[in-house]
């Protein structure tokens, strides 16, 4: 089986060489979809043997998977986040399993790391299956909007080893990425016309919390579990004083 990997990128100097270097387990085809980075990201990806196809910047990177998909030299194509690992134990699974069976896209676990250590077993976190192996040939499109899941024919399978996630790598990249996130989210909440009070920001923060830390036992995880779940339940309630906002500066 030949697969390429795609890895979207914006500023991610800190990572690209371990997102590369994971990806070789798997292929000879890397190809960076860089949206126009200002830090060494690009010549970093360059001397690791990388292919660079540059697309327009955006704040997610929904549209520009297309893009990515369509530049892959192989009909197989792993997407790769650069903040995620391909594994020896993936890669060995991906050529031994992907063109051998009836499937046409895959999903597969991801093993998320809070502060690139910390496994985080239960708050929801595990197994979160990723939709990120497609047959080129039956891939249909991605929607451009954030959290867009992509149109594929045929019959998804599931892989059983995971690639690993360093999300959360510090506190001050957390709080500004959620900065990011949760106002493209409040903008399409504001588009829909969905409602907004002040008690709905006690309703959203106990509710996910509850979720978290209670329903889906993220204290099981320790003091990192405990974090993440309030961490969740306050970028939960953000998008929705992001939303109050919005609904008061157009009154």
């Amino acid at each position: 089986m030949i697969c390429s990997v795609v890895i979207h990128t914006y500023n991610e100097e800190k990572n690209i060489k371990e997102a590369v270097e994971s990806a070789k387990l798997l292929t000879d085809d890397i190809v960076i979809i860089d949206m126009h980075s200002k830090d060494n990201t690009v010549a970093i990806a360059k001397s690791l043997g990388a292919r660079i196809r540059f697309f327009k910047f955006s704040y997610y990177v929904e549209p520009a998977r297309n893009f990515g998909i369509n530049s892959a030299k192989y009909n197989w194509v792993f997407i790769l986040d650069a903040d995620e690992r391909i594994t020896q134990p993936l890669a060995k699974e991906i050529k031994n399993r992907v063109g051998k069976e009836r499937y046409t896209h895959y999903k597969l676990p991801r093993k998320n790391l809070f502060l690139k250590k910390h496994f985080l077993k239960h708050g929801g976190w595990w197994p979160d299956y990723q939709l990120r192996l497609i047959e080129k040939q039956s891939f249909v499109n991605w929607p451009k909007a954030i959290h867009s899941t992509p149109e594929i024919k045929g019959e998804v399978g599931f892989l059983k080893n995971p690639i690993l996630h360093y999300f959360h790598q510090d506190f001050r990249s957390m709080v500004t990425k959620t900065a990011l996130y949760e106002e493209i989210e409040a903008g399409l909440l504001f588009e829909y016309k969905r409602q907004v009070s002040v008690p709905t920001f006690f309703r959203k923060f106990g509710g996910e919390l509850y979720r978290r830390l209670i329903k889906k036992k993220g204290y099981k995880d320790g003091i990192w579990g405990v974090l993440e779940s309030f961490y969740q339940a306050y970028s939960k309630t953000t998008t929705w004083l992001y939303l109050y906002e919005k609904y008061k500066q157009n009154t």
